[in-house]
């Protein structure tokens, strides 16, 4: 009889290295954006949280990467900062150094992801910290929203949804508005929106008027 012949011994498998999510790094430029514009307004950490009635400790976090801040959030820092939201992307300069771009070329929007949301801005106007007027392209994801808090700040803000579904809260009434439909309301009405749908992302164009930011 042959003996059975031994068994060898299981090879291990190394585990591979699982990829860390890229949204991290985004939390970081932001953050890195928001505390040089504090610094250049030269307004300290306390200086904001008093404006802003967040907490210090929230504040260092955000400006370090540590956490990722909600829209209704840094809609708030940005009011306080005198910006507007385009202005967090923090997108580079032209290549030929100049700052009145008039044309911003499709690979080379800025994007602002905010990805435990699930709602993510693309600036579609060139970017400078003095624009009053800009362009967004707003993708929800399924359930993306800003949050359950109503927010306001500067400002006057317009859309057309392009694709899918968004609730739009505007004061104490609520609107559905599909694929085709617009809306217009001045930002200092407090305010909020998502995307109902379980399995469809939504697709906003959305422009953004500062009024009192310089």
């Amino acid at each position: 009889m042959r003996k059975p012949a031994a068994s060898k011994p299981a090879k291990r498998v190394k585990a591979k290295a699982v990829a860390k999510p890229a949204e991290p790094a985004m939390d970081v430029a932001v953050g890195r954006r928001i505390r040089d514009l504090r610094r250049v307004r030269q307004f300290s950490l306390e200086t904001v949280a008093a404006r802003t009635e967040l907490s210090i400790g929230f504040l260092s976090q955000i400006e370090r990467g540590l956490s990722s801040p909600s829209l209704r959030v840094l809609a708030t820092l940005a009011d306080v900062l005198g910006v507007g939201i385009a202005a967090l992307f923090g997108a580079s300069p032209s290549a030929d150094g100049s700052s009145d771009r008039v044309v911003t070329r499709g690979l080379q929007r800025p994007e602002l992801k905010l990805w435990r949301t699930g709602v993510s801005k693309q600036l579609l106007s060139p970017a400078s910290t003095d624009n009053k007027l800009n362009l967004f392209l707003v993708h929800l994801e399924p359930g993306g929203s800003t949050g359950d808090e109503l927010y306001t700040h500067d400002g006057e803000e317009a859309g057309l949804v392009l694709e899918g579904e968004m609730m739009l809260t505007v004061d104490n009434e609520i609107w559905s508005l599909k694929t085709g439909d617009s809306f217009r309301f001045a930002s200092r009405r407090p305010h909020r929106f998502s995307n109902p749908a379980e399995d469809a992302k939504a697709v906003v164009l959305w422009v953004n008027c500062v009024t009192g930011a310089g």
